[in-house]
């Protein structure tokens, strides 16, 4: 069985799971690529694929990615900043297994907190006293909860995930 992870990852989140996922993967035929337009893909009998979430999606440039791959077997993983409630994870999961091909099958989706940049927690102090100070509290609340994901948990449960899928 050969292993592909392919991941993209902006502050370094889902670098730690992508790295996590392939340490799990039995076996010498697999490899690990960070995601970038026009990098050269492996061909692969179960593709990992990792992103981090932006506005309640991943990149185009991935998704145009998982939209190529055909007749393949996809292993979905992120990292999520905005909160952990299971609902929101669906409707991410949700968007993104959409663009898989119909003639691919998605194994499953691992999703997990991480971190985001302290530039993001400025713009929502900024936001207070707009008139949305309930909703602009709760923001504040997933940015400091998320502060020290992924963690130790995360990685340990995206193990379990991957040796499930296996």
């Amino acid at each position: 069985m050969k292993y592909q992870v392919v991941y993209i990852s902006n502050t370094g989140n889902t670098e730690k799971i992508a790295k996590k996922v392939f340490e799990v993967l039995p076996g010498q035929d697999k490899d690990i690529v960070r995601f970038e337009p026009g990098v050269r893909i492996a061909d692969a009998d179960i593709y990992f694929i990792g992103f981090w979430i932006k506005r309640g999606t991943c990149s185009m440039d991935l998704l145009d990615f998982i939209s190529e791959l055909h007749d393949k077997k996809i292993v979905l993983f992120g990292t999520c900043g905005m909160g952990t409630h299971k609902e929101y994870y669906k409707e991410l999961e949700d968007e993104i297994t959409a663009w898989i091909a119909d003639d691919s099958e998605c194994l499953g989706t691992f999703i997990c907190q991480g971190k985001m940049p302290m530039e993001v927690r400025n713009k929502y102090e900024n936001m207070l006293g707009s008139g949305n100070d309930d909703k602009v509290e709760k923001m504040l609340q997933y940015f400091d909860s998320a502060l020290t994901h992924p963690d130790k948990q995360d990685l340990e449960n995206v193990a379990a995930f991957i040796k499930k899928i296996i």
